[in-house]
């Protein structure tokens, strides 16, 4: 009890805190920047806290973190633009909300929908991080190939309004997701001879395009065809806003109260699992929050929901990620990965005896984490006027500075042209399947899903020696492939009707 009260001790100095602080504003920074990231904001800045105590350069790159997965919200609500991959969900009722005029109501949603679930996942770690871990590492390959073959059918058929065109468009982003080399025999696919497109397609050149700047081509395209643009002109500093239009209610918050729990819950679980990521948390989440809603046609059209089902699960992961990184060395994404990097640096090392030989660095870590929470409600609710104040502008102005983030995000990971090049492809293929009512969301779901579902597949028939029978001995995986049986099935009664229609 002293080690633990000694390490939360440390955490609350004012040197600590404002560190935190900075950690968290930079974070939110990087976050907001379409382009940037976490992981380069936490890399960029651990060369910085070497002259730091450990606690402090921990506590440190934490809050970049916990601000970067909040940023990306940002522009997400506000331009249809995520700042990061992880707030891609964000935008299916973020950005419609904030074109009603209401970028404030879907700011804040956001905002306290992040927190909650970053919370809810730093209790997790805090209470149960051993014995979760251990529960984490019973997840092989064939347990994690039949959760991705779940969330792969669930999420294509549920987040478009035809199941047929879902899952055609899916089909399409997992082909996508086979261009490079290959992964056992580092032979090239569907290269054409590119050397550019060895490494695969790029992840932000495809999101950018497909997702933002397609929505760019929609609105231009609108506003050649009547006269004006579908993007809200609101002054969020005006006096005249309704009260309903700036803030969100407690009836409103403790209403979405079910769906914050179980969108929490889904980001713990999957951000516990090493290589899954909050982007599928994040997806899974809104897709599931659909799913148990009385009125799940009203997602995508502005929801308060959706944002909070969306935020609450990819924030979730983020303390998450660090159970199997402090407890077996395993990162759980990337970010934790460049955060264990930081740990050895600062002579720590991840495992089952951090616990018992660096306490009271952890404990202090344990409340830092909460802290910083508290600083991310805390700044986001200082800044949300001045980010809401971007829907204002007249749309000449936005569209042009919203094609510049586009260009900039696409060629700063990759340093290329070529990038570029693929995410003007991309915006075209997006309009077209916006045009054709394809779903570019399941698209970009099974494409980021791809190369992992191929990974843990291949790694699974491996294991069985080709023999599928081996899956019998797998109750985990069971469950699974019984669960995306059942949603095959149950959401195909319901599409009949619909493909019928079609035909």
């Amino acid at each position: 009890m002293d080690v633990i009260l000694a390490g939360i001790a440390e955490a609350l100095t004012l040197a600590n805190m404002a560190f935190i602080a900075l950690g968290v504003f930079t974070g939110i920074v990087f976050g907001a920047i379409p382009g940037l990231n976490g992981p380069m904001a936490i890399a960029i800045a651990l060369p910085l806290t070497f002259a730091f105590s450990p606690l402090t350069a921990i506590a440190f790159l934490v809050g970049i973190n916990k601000g970067a997965n909040y940023g990306g919200s940002i522009s997400a609500v506000l331009l249809n633009v995520p700042g990061t991959a992880e707030a891609m969900a964000t935008t299916f009722d973020g950005y419609p909300l904030a074109q009603q005029g209401k970028p404030l109501k879907a700011l804040k949603m956001s905002l306290y929908a992040s927190v909650f679930g970053d919370t809810f996942s730093d209790l997790i770690l805090i209470l149960v991080a051993a014995p979760f871990a251990v529960i984490a590492l019973k997840m092989g390959p064939a347990e994690i190939t039949a959760l991705l073959l779940f969330a792969l059918t669930f999420i294509a058929a549920v987040v478009g309004r035809s199941m047929l065109r879902g899952l055609v468009a899916a089909a399409f982003g997992m082909l996508l997701a086979t261009v490079g080399l290959d992964t056992e025999a580092s032979t090239p696919r569907m290269t054409f001879g590119l050397n550019e497109l060895e490494d695969g397609i790029p992840l932000l050149a495809l999101v950018i395009g497909a997702l933002a700047l397609s929505e760019v081509l929609i609105q231009v395209e609108t506003y050649a065809r009547t006269g004006r643009s579908e993007a809200a002109s609101v002054n969020p500093f005006a006096r005249d806003v309704p009260r309903e239009n700036r803030v969100v209610t407690r009836a409103e918050f403790t209403g979405c109260m079910r769906t914050l729990v179980r969108s929490a819950l889904i980001g713990t679980a999957i951000g516990a699992i090493p290589g899954l990521g909050s982007t599928l948390a994040g997806f899974l989440g809104y897709a599931m929050a659909k799913r148990a809603s009385k009125n799940p046609e009203t997602f995508g059209t502005g929801n308060p929901e959706g944002i909070a089902a969306a935020e609450a699960a990819n924030s979730a992961t983020v303390g998450a990620n660090l159970i199997p990184t402090l407890s077996l060395a395993i990162p759980g994404n990337l970010s934790a990965a460049v955060l264990m990097s930081a740990l050895i640096v600062h002579g720590l090392t991840p495992g089952p005896l951090i616990f018992e030989q660096h306490g009271k660095v952890l404990y202090g870590l344990f409340a830092a984490m909460l802290v910083a929470n508290a600083i991310t409600l805390a700044v986001g609710a200082v800044g949300l006027r001045f980010f809401a104040f971007v829907v204002s502008l007249p749309a000449r102005y936005i569209h042009p500075a919203l094609v510049l983030l586009c260009i900039c995000g696409a060629f700063l990971l990759e340093q290329s042209l070529f990038a570029v090049g693929l995410m003007l492809g991309f915006a075209l293929l997006g309009y077209v399947m916006r045009k054709l009512d394809f779903s570019v969301v399941a698209f970009l779901i099974a494409f980021i899903l791809g190369p992992l579902f191929e990974d843990a597949l291949r790694q699974t028939m491996v294991l069985f020696r080709d023999n599928p029978q081996g899956l019998l001995q797998r109750p985990i995986a069971m469950v699974f492939v019984a669960l995306t049986a059942w949603s095959v099935w149950r959401l195909g009664f319901r599409a009949r009707p619909e493909i019928l229609r079609e035909k």
